[in-house]
């Protein structure tokens, strides 16, 4: 009998944010920001197992509180080296391949994270890599990266510096050792921003959620009624995204 292909959603999270401290627990609607993303993983109905990943920082009690109000598992590893801490969440939730979500994107769709998986799993074991970003179409805040286990691990042999921040980066970066591969939506709307980083970003997606109330929307939806809102995509318009280097 053939061993299913599994999959294991790992949503990274903690309190601590340069820009917006505690913003993975902000409000948001009747919810956490936590919670959206962990139900639009769950509702997208690909994935076997979601898991919060969080670090050993004393602030992160909380994040390890909200999981366990959601109910959903939680993990805790280095607060720096977030490579070290999927590791962990995979260590713990085992899955031939790992989806990467991050807790600052609320709004995600869970139809993307399904066509993300689903073209991943079509394509198990020809592709280490693939994701919604290598050539961003959509609005940064719906971004989904999925990448194999066994290529997660091998990476975290040799990935140093900001490659163990950003998880995956050492994956897309390197072509030439690994098989990657990337999703594009058109209408194109990569000039868009839907993420939550700071105060102004907050503005925004109170009033997106304000106008469609709690429940995921398709990318599309979203979209479209921010083509019509300039009003809407002014609120956080000024705002630059952080370099890779970054963090």
């Amino acid at each position: 009998m053939t061993k299913p292909y599994t999959v294991t959603a790992v949503i990274q999270a903690r309190m601590g944010s340069s820009r917006l401290p505690g913003k993975v627990l902000r409000p948001l609607g009747g919810r956490s920001v936590l919670s959206w993303v962990v139900r639009a993983a769950q509702v997208s109905n690909s994935v076997d197992q979601v898991v919060v990943a969080t670090s050993t920082a004393a602030e992160d009690d909380e994040v390890v509180k909200a999981a366990a109000e959601i109910g959903v598992p939680c993990v805790r590893g280095s607060e720096e080296d977030v490579l070290s801490r999927f590791l962990v969440a995979l260590d713990a939730y085992p899955g031939d391949a790992v989806v990467r979500l991050t807790s600052d994107c609320p709004l995600l769709d869970p139809s993307v994270i399904a066509q993300t998986v689903g073209a991943f799993r079509a394509s198990a074991g020809h592709v280490d890599y693939l994701s919604t970003t290598l050539v961003r179409c959509l609005p940064r805040g719906l971004d989904v990266e999925v990448a194999s286990t066994d290529a997660l691990r091998k990476v975290s042999k040799h990935a140093t510096g900001y490659d163990r921040v950003h998880v995956t980066s050492a994956l897309y970066n390197n072509p030439h050792r690994y098989r990657i591969a990337g999703l594009c939506f058109v209408p194109h709307a990569e000039d868009l921003r839907i993420t939550l980083d700071t105060p102004e970003d907050a503005a925004l997606l109170d009033a997106l959620v304000a106008e469609s109330g709690d429940r995921p929307l398709a990318w599309r939806v979203l979209v479209a009624m921010l083509r019509t809102r300039p009003d809407l995509v002014e609120l956080n318009a000024s705002v630059q995204q952080k370099a890779l280097h970054e963090g």
